[in-house]
């Protein structure tokens, strides 16, 4: 597959923009008219989630980012100017964008779909062909798309690939010319490794816990709704979502009910509301419930959010819960959770809680609760994260005008938009020399009027 890819690309290098938004346009068309489908298949592999959410969170923002590039990607084709050293004018330059070449992309199970479509729109913008891998962990999804999918694309245009942990680590052993990864840590490490032997370029999305962080005299009605909000998408198997919060000592009560009254304003039937996601599988939902047993065994407090049943073992539901006053050394406080269970750690001060961000892994996402926008410019220039939103949770994730990517532990790179375009693009920088220009006064035999240029140069 690779081979056939690799070979087309060869014969035709630079795709013009009426074959890339031909390409486009199937994307889009395979898309509108199998979402329901890919909702459905979604939907079994999860054992319960709702194809609404997925409708919102992967059809429509894969539609809205397909839109995007066939707004502007012709313009992101054309040759940008750039400017030329004075000692070389009249000679021009400009940047010329160019496809790489064939692209591989690895797509996670939480969002199968807008994980493997949004890289693909900006691996086929750019001009290149694509391989994409799909999860394991969502067979039924992964089925069908690879069906569909070799319906709308020729074979040596766009392959998607199916299978374990053993293809996937094949599969980053390939020769691309650029290799998007979005996952854990741990397996991000495998890819990089395997993607260096070749010396690939990687973009990697990775994750991290990610804060939120409630200043003093912030709404803790408005923070808890839109908190609970992206903690409990998709059951908080999101790499945005919020990991903890960071609240000042003495609203702990306060802000557990108004955790509460958000969570159940939203799933009224608790973990019997339809509109409420199912952990992807008994191997996360156990890994999950020994978490919050550690975390209870080292004396933290447990706040359920839902009345009722707080866990159903054979359809791998789990509860949110908030975790107040978890010791520092258990795992819900240093890895990344990806489920419905949201560590409170409480600060006196606002520099001790930019302290406390800072003494943590560089997040994936930074969201940050306040009304002083003094304040807020300057917790945005002294934290690092992958991307911030600013009351609210999420979504920065959805504009394609921001990059989106991490930074240090939670990933490298970005795309998204024209992000994305220039990341599986190679930005070929161009001098085209002018007849009346020439190297005459750096030339050797050097001399005198070498010296005497470079003394020039160096004055100016």
């Amino acid at each position: 597959m690779y081979s056939l890819l690799r070979a087309a690309f060869d014969a035709a290098p630079y795709p013009d923009w009426t074959l890339r938004r031909d390409r486009l346009r199937r994307l889009q068309a395979l898309l509108r008219s199998q979402a329901a489908e890919f909702s459905e298949a979604i939907d079994a592999d999860f054992g319960g989630r709702p194809p609404p959410e997925t409708g919102l969170l992967e059809i429509v923002p894969s539609l809205e980012g397909i839109a995007d590039a066939l707004r502007h990607g012709k313009h992101w084709m054309r040759p940008r100017r750039a400017a030329v050293s004075r000692w070389f004018l009249p000679a021009r330059a400009h940047v010329l964008p160019q496809p790489l070449g064939v692209a591989g992309i690895i797509a996670p199970w939480n969002y199968p779909l807008v994980l493997a479509a949004a890289p693909l729109t900006a691996a086929l913008v750019a001009g290149n062909r694509a391989m994409v891998k799909l999860s394991e962990f969502t067979p039924t999804f992964s089925a069908v798309f690879a069906q569909r999918a070799a319906q709308a694309f020729a074979p040596d245009e766009v392959v998607v690939v199916q299978g374990d942990a053993e293809i996937g680590a094949a599969f980053s052993a390939l020769p691309f010319d650029h290799l998007l990864f979005t996952g854990s840590t741990g397996v991000g490490k495998r890819v990089m490794a395997a993607a260096a032997a070749n010396l690939t370029p990687v973009t990697l999305e990775l994750g991290g816990k990610s804060p939120a962080v409630i200043t003093p005299g912030y709404d803790l009605r408005h923070a808890a709704q839109r908190i609970v909000f992206g903690k409990l998408l998709n059951a908080g198997q999101t790499c945005i979502a919020p990991d903890y919060v960071l609240l000042p000592r003495g609203q702990e009560a306060a802000f557990v009910a108004a955790c509460r009254a958000a969570a159940q304003q939203l799933y009224p039937l608790g973990l019997r509301s339809p509109d409420y996601t199912s952990i992807i599988d008994h191997r996360q939902y156990s890994r999950l419930l020994g978490l919050l047993g550690e975390a209870r065994a080292g004396g933290a407090h447990v706040h359920a959010l839902f009345d009722g049943v707080q866990a159903d073992d054979l359809r791998h539901r789990l509860g949110p819960a908030l975790v107040c006053d978890a010791p520092a050394t258990v795992r819900l406080m240093t890895e990344e959770i990806f489920g419905p269970l949201l560590p409170v750690v409480l600060y006196d001060d606002i520099a001790q809680a930019l302290a406390f961000v800072r003494s943590q892994p560089r997040p994936l996402a930074l969201y940050w609760f306040d009304r002083d926008r003094v304040r807020t410019h300057a917790a945005l220039l002294h934290t690092h994260a992958g991307g911030v939103t600013v009351n609210d949770t999420l979504l920065h994730f959805a504009q394609d005008g921001l990059p989106f990517g991490g930074v240090g532990a939670s990933g490298m790179g970005h795309y998204h938009g024209r992000w994305g375009f220039d990341t599986f693009s190679k930005l070929k920088p161009v001098l085209s020399q002018s007849r009346l220009s020439g190297v005459g006064l750096a030339a050797p035999p050097y001399g005198q009027r070498t010296r005497w240029l470079m003394k020039l140069m160096g004055r100016l």
